[in-house]
């Protein structure tokens, strides 16, 4: 039942500090008049828990939840999976970039939320394929590696994780000057970045230590990432020089990059609308998984065909956005693995811009 509709009862106290926030067990509480906003539904009706004396109302479970414009949440959503920029969608809007930025930071936590909340219960019954999708952050100088697992026969990311990069290939003597200049002045990225984050990936996605079967390229920091996880790893490789076609045993990830590429206009090889900061790509990673396993079909021609969550039993049927943002989801609630964590909280800084903000507003899930 949508909070906007007027049969919506409180399923339990939205103070994290009172006793019957994680558990309504004999809960009670009173009604507690209404009150009047100027965005849709404009009466909502209040009330007060008579267990910690909180004052809460309908739109307290609400995903729009203190937001001035609620109504910008889902043309946002699948405009960001439509690979528009932020000035673009703004324009279409009527709103400012900022604002949507904000916004989406905001759907962005709730998609890792509603991912960690209705994730598989088991373990993969398939093969699992690894890959790496390269950005960059700031500038070319700051590249960073977005490492999936998504299953082979589904098409069901079943996570993600972000690694820092130090800038490869060719470059001009200027370039590697400046790339030197740089690092001395911010730091140079962990070497074994790409390993540990592939780690805290198999943990994040499959936590009991479980056989697996993986396949991915022959990218030489996997192995050493498999070897500390306790799961029992089967590692099949392919060449990253094969054809990417779907006769490829990585074209379940390579259709995810694919997607992603299409879909995103930050991820664009040549474009203005690149990430500034890593944690506005991984707040938008989160949107694209959702997308990805929950709303888009695993192909568009066939109208019959069912999305990945389907394919595993999660639902039976293709969900909406609104579907998605039909209750709000509160952190205290659901136990985050890291770094999915860390992305909540907005804690990845990026190195030559310090200044990110951090997620620490009361009021906004």
């Amino acid at each position: 039942m949508l909070t906007s509709d007027p049969r919506f009862l409180p399923p339990f106290c939205p103070e994290p500090t009172c006793r019957h926030h994680r558990d309504p067990t004999d809960w009670r509480w009173r009604r507690d008049g209404t009150h009047a906003r100027k965005a849709p539904p404009h009466v909502v009706s209040r009330f007060r828990c008579m267990a910690c004396g909180r004052s809460f109302s309908t739109q307290t479970f609400d995903a729009g939840y203190w937001l001035k414009k609620p109504h910008l949440l889902q043309p946002l959503f699948l405009a960001l999976a439509a690979c528009s920029g932020f000035r673009q969608i703004g324009r279409s809007l009527g709103v400012a970039a900022t604002t949507l930025q904000r916004q989406a930071a905001r759907l962005g936590r709730h998609c890792l939320l509603y991912e960690q909340v209705h994730r598989p219960k088991e373990a993969p019954q398939e093969d699992v394929v690894l890959d790496g999708l390269v950005s960059f952050e700031y500038s070319q100088y700051w590249p960073f590696e977005i490492n999936v697992l998504v299953g082979e026969h589904s098409y069901f990311t079943y996570g993600f994780t972000d690694s820092e990069l130090r800038r490869s290939g060719r470059m001009t003597l200027a370039q590697k000057a400046r790339r030197e200049q740089l690092e001395k002045l911010h730091g140079r990225p962990d070497p074994q970045a790409t390993m540990k984050a592939v780690r805290a990936l198999l943990l994040l996605a499959v936590p009991e230590p479980v056989p697996l079967r993986v396949r991915s390229d022959e990218h030489q920091a996997y192995p050493r990432a498999f070897r500390g996880v306790p799961h029992a790893i089967e590692h099949l490789t392919v060449s990253s020089r094969r054809c990417r076609t779907a006769r490829n045993p990585l074209f379940a990830v390579d259709l995810f990059d694919l997607l992603t590429r299409h879909g995103s206009a930050n991820h664009k090889r040549e474009t203005i609308a690149f990430s500034k900061r890593r944690q506005g790509a991984l707040d938008r990673m989160a949107i694209q998984v959702t997308w990805r396993n929950r709303i888009k079909r695993r192909s568009e021609r066939r109208l019959d065909s069912l999305t990945p969550a389907q394919v595993l039993k999660l639902t039976d049927r293709p969900l909406t956005v609104g579907d998605v943002l039909a209750r709000r989801l509160f952190p205290s609630h659901v136990t985050l693995p890291q770094p999915h964590a860390a992305y909540y909280w907005r804690n990845v800084a990026t190195r030559q811009a310090h200044d990110g903000p951090r997620h620490a507003l009361k009021y906004a899930a």
